[in-house]
């Protein structure tokens, strides 16, 4: 879950041509797929915006929003009235991996974060993947369609919304 949240963050930025980026709106889905090669895929959209702000919509198998901006994570799970708040690791520091990231060949880029390498493909100066190995040694690669970039985003939507009864645990 760690690496998400990472990767979350990957969004807000890239390399090269896209080092200019802003913001970046995308439809998405995501493929996780364990060592026996059974696979979970999920739709949804993203929304992301400078300096660390991004907001996940899971659509499919099931609903699920995550909140993220400079501090913390929030995850509204509406199927089971939840919501989890963490904190972000404090000596994280993205932007710096995203400035480090390698050009391996053309449209390709790696990023690392402590043990982990995440695989960045661009195509048309537009992030078109990004695939990685998370902490439970999961295959994982989220492709994007319909980006847009640089768009204005409204702050505001950035924040949680969900309903006051719903169960709240903070980690």
């Amino acid at each position: 879950m760690k690496y998400l949240f990472i990767l979350l963050l990957l969004l807000s930025t890239s390399y090269a041509s896209l080092n200019r980026l802003t913001s970046f709106k995308a439809d998405f889905t995501q493929t996780i797929t364990d060592d026996k090669n059974k696979a979970l895929i999920y739709t949804g959209h993203i929304v992301a915006s400078k300096p660390q702000h991004a907001l996940w919509n899971y659509i499919q198998p099931i609903k699920k929003d995550i909140y993220i901006n400079i501090s913390s994570v929030t995850i509204v799970e509406p199927e089971i009235e939840q919501v989890i708040i963490r904190r972000i690791e404090s000596n994280f520091n993205f932007f710096n991996m995203i400035e480090n990231a390698k050009h391996i060949k053309e449209d390709i880029y790696e990023a690392n974060h402590k043990e982990s390498v995440f695989t960045i493909r661009i195509n048309n100066k537009l992030i078109e993947s990004i695939s990685y190995i998370d902490e439970f040694e999961n295959r994982v690669k989220i492709i994007f369609k319909n980006q847009k970039q640089n768009e204005k985003v409204d702050l505001n939507i950035f924040t949680p919304d969900y309903p006051l009864e719903f169960d709240i645990i903070r980690d």
